[in-house]
């Protein structure tokens, strides 16, 4: 006998091809972002020699920094804490589904720090047209010193909230459309409190913009990539 369709089902195939197109246009639109050299162009638009003037501004750097992170931690604990004691929405979740959103979570948290600990690009702040030591090199020239502390790429501080694109991807494949809706809901939460933090973070001259998109795009495919198994190994 047939298994009766589940609300959150794996993946299906009408929305795998426009996700992997929607993914892969992303991808070539960053390319492209980073051939341009707007990077430089949008830091040099926020400072000058002497610095930027924002770097410890108390809203972008206490609030929007500090204690956001804090609070991001605080929000994963939580939501942790949900395989064993669902509340809310998480009551139509099967506890795989659970542990799925906690796995996706610590995934791009855990591949974005990976790629800082192995990135040799210095933050703009470091730069000499900005009154420090290094000079521009990009991001994707593995192993190239620009003479600054590297460790900078990709945004780690918007990450704290782009991780949650994992939270989002079980209503936002599910087999029902009022549980879609409810996952684009979450998705356009969780890249709105991303792109709020990473424009924080370079208003301060601490990430390039494209730090912050290549950290969404990351995220999206290392949640999509966790997706994806979880839903073929739920079939098995």
């Amino acid at each position: 006998m047939p298994k009766a369709k589940t609300p959150f089902a794996p993946v299906q195939k009408p929305l795998f091809l426009p996700t992997a197109l929607v993914t892969g246009a992303a991808l070539i639109g960053l390319l492209m972002w980073d051939a341009s050299g707007l990077d430089l162009t949008v830091m040099h638009g926020l400072a000058n020699e002497q610095g930027f003037a924002m770097r410890d501004n108390w809203w972008l750097a206490e609030v929007l920094h500090t204690r956001s992170r804090q609070l991001a931690l605080v929000v994963f604990l939580a939501v942790m804490a949900m395989i064993w004691w669902p509340v809310g929405w998480f009551r139509a979740l099967t506890r795989w589904q659970r542990i799925e959103i906690v796995l996706g979570i610590a995934l791009s948290l855990l591949t974005i720090s990976t790629l800082k600990h192995f990135s040799l690009t210095s933050c703009p702040w470091d730069l000499q047209d900005f009154g420090g030591k290094a000079w521009y090199v990009s991001h994707w020239t593995w192993g190239a010193r620009d003479g600054g502390a590297g460790h900078c790429f990709p945004a780690g501080h918007a990450s704290s909230a782009l991780a949650f694109i994992a939270l989002a991807l079980p209503w936002l494949f599910s087999g029902q459309a009022s549980l879609r809706r409810r996952g684009q809901w979450l998705l356009l939460l969780v890249l709105f409190l991303g792109l709020v933090f990473g424009l924080a973070q370079t208003l301060r001259g601490a990430h390039y913009p494209s730090h912050t998109l290549w950290t969404i795009w990351i995220c999206w495919s290392v949640a999509l990539v966790n997706r994806l198994v979880f839903g073929w190994l739920g079939k098995h």
